[in-house]
């Protein structure tokens, strides 16, 4: 069976600049068709880690083009397509379908602490262009949470089909199931990979396979398929540097760990600024230790 295009490892794309923090769109080609060599299963750009909020409309549009069109056959494009309006969101999703992006990632509305009503309205508006949408949960950053009942009415509506779930609270994964049967859950923070493969996830949205995709995405099979024996010792080993994933420098984090590791990180765009000289440090100290972990291939 063909899994749906949402399943499996898709990147959250960091987004390389060139010294004048114009964009780099030859060398996110290349680290799309990177990704893919390395076993992961799409990529989503335009997220966080993507630095969209950053980025003006005609950047933004072309770098899911830039993504469509350096991805080869089977590997799949999810662009981000949050906004703080459900009109701009659904504009965005429009534009990912045009572009020939296989599903959408969508955060809640995040103007402001949207009530239930209004969040229903924004995901029914994007759902009418007709691509599949993921629901994105990070209450830490929209102050919008979206719990397992509020899922559950957005599903049974044909709205989404799946959540990354944000909150680390992996206890959601069973009132999840309980509630909304059939909805996917995805992996959405990377230290928590193994607590929610075991819980019956079926995808992971990804930071640190911008680093290492091999080494992960072999520890994503090994999470999911119930091989723990040979998946707990390298979670051990990698969580140091998958933690940094879930915070607040999370971008200059990742980015750093692409340079030290010989990909493109590079800077990142006001207001996210350079890190300071301890935080670097322990990067760096967690990039090269993780950089040794490396699972045997899932059975």
């Amino acid at each position: 069976m063909i899994a749906p295009v949402w399943h499996g490892v898709h990147v959250a794309t960091a987004l390389p600049f060139n010294d004048d923090l114009s964009v780099d769109y030859d060398g996110y080609a290349e680290h799309v068709r990177f990704l893919a060599e390395g076993g992961c299963d799409g990529v989503c750009p335009n997220g966080s880690l993507g630095e969209y909020q950053t980025l003006t409309d005609d950047e933004r549009a072309r770098v899911v083009r830039t993504a469509v069109e350096a991805a080869p056959g089977g590997f799949h494009v999810m662009p981000g397509v949050s906004a703080y309006g459900a009109a701009e969101a659904r504009r965005w999703a429009e534009q990912a379908a045009e572009a020939g992006a296989a599903s959408v990632l969508l955060l809640p509305p995040n103007a402001y602490r949207a009530g239930r009503e209004a969040v229903v309205g924004h995901y029914r508006e994007v759902a009418r262009v007709g691509l599949p949408v993921v629901a994105y949960n990070n209450p830490l950053d929209t102050k919008v949470d979206l719990t397992p009942d509020l899922l559950a009415e957005l599903h049974q509506e044909g709205l989404i089909v799946a959540v990354k779930e944000f909150t680390g609270d992996v206890r959601r994964a069973y009132e999840l199931a309980e509630r909304a049967p059939g909805l996917d859950l995805l992996i959405g923070s990377d230290d928590v990979l193994l607590e929610l493969g075991i819980a019956g996830a079926v995808g992971w949205i990804a930071g640190y396979p911008n680093m290492i995709p091999r080494s992960t995405v072999e520890l994503y099979r090994l999470s999911t398929s119930g091989d723990l024996d040979k998946a707990l010792p390298v979670y051990r080993d990698l969580h140091p540097l998958l933690r940094w994933d879930s915070k607040t420098e999370f971008v200059q984090s990742i980015k750093l760990s692409m340079d030290l590791a010989g990909r493109k990180g590079g800077p990142c765009r006001p207001p996210r600024t350079a890190l300071p000289a301890q935080p670097a440090a322990r990067i760096a100290h967690d990039t090269r230790e993780g950089s040794r972990a490396r699972p045997a291939r899932p059975r």
